[in-house]
């Protein structure tokens, strides 16, 4: 039996991994209202990017299972979300780790969902700044991020500025 992983399979785990971190990091003592602050009326909110950021992850799921569906769901409230989104990234970390067939490749999953999740990532450690809550810097090449670690409690950062 081959137990080597596959290595595309196991970078889009490792990428989800790393959304997880990222996104822990941002959202992480978010102040109460975070969720609602708005920068224009052509902007998401917090709450709205982190609900797009779980539909991407269903999204992604459902390409890997051959069954793609889009769904645009309504923000919950600020915890429910963030627990959502968590929940959304370890099912499909799930399914990548299992040895169901991909349906799609793995470079379509990753330039779909995956790479628009870090993208809104950004966002909202960007909003936490403009917020009055920013959230330090970091040197992520250093960040202890391990594939299957995609819930919201990650280890302390290793390298920190400002």
């Amino acid at each position: 039996m081959n137990t080597t992983p596959d290595p595309a399979r196991y970078l889009l785990r490792h990428t989800v991994a790393t959304v997880a971190y990222r996104a822990a990091k941002a959202l992480r003592g978010a102040p109460e209202h975070f969720a609602s602050f708005h920068i224009g009326d052509k902007t998401r909110t917090p709450a709205q990017i982190l609900t797009h950021m779980g539909d991407l992850f269903d999204w992604a799921l459902s390409i890997a299972q051959g069954k793609q569906a889009w769904h645009d769901s309504t923000p919950l409230p600020w915890n429910a979300e963030v627990e959502r989104f968590f929940a959304a990234a370890k099912k499909f970390d799930d399914y990548l780790a299992s040895a169901e067939p991909l349906h799609a490749s793995e470079e379509a999953i990753f330039q779909g969902g995956l790479a628009d999740a870090l993208t809104h990532v950004g966002q909202i450690a960007m909003l936490r700044r403009l917020g009055g809550s920013p959230i330090l810097g970091e040197n992520y090449f250093k960040a202890d991020i391990a594939v299957g670690r995609v819930g919201p409690e990650q280890p302390a950062p290793r390298r920190e500025f400002e």
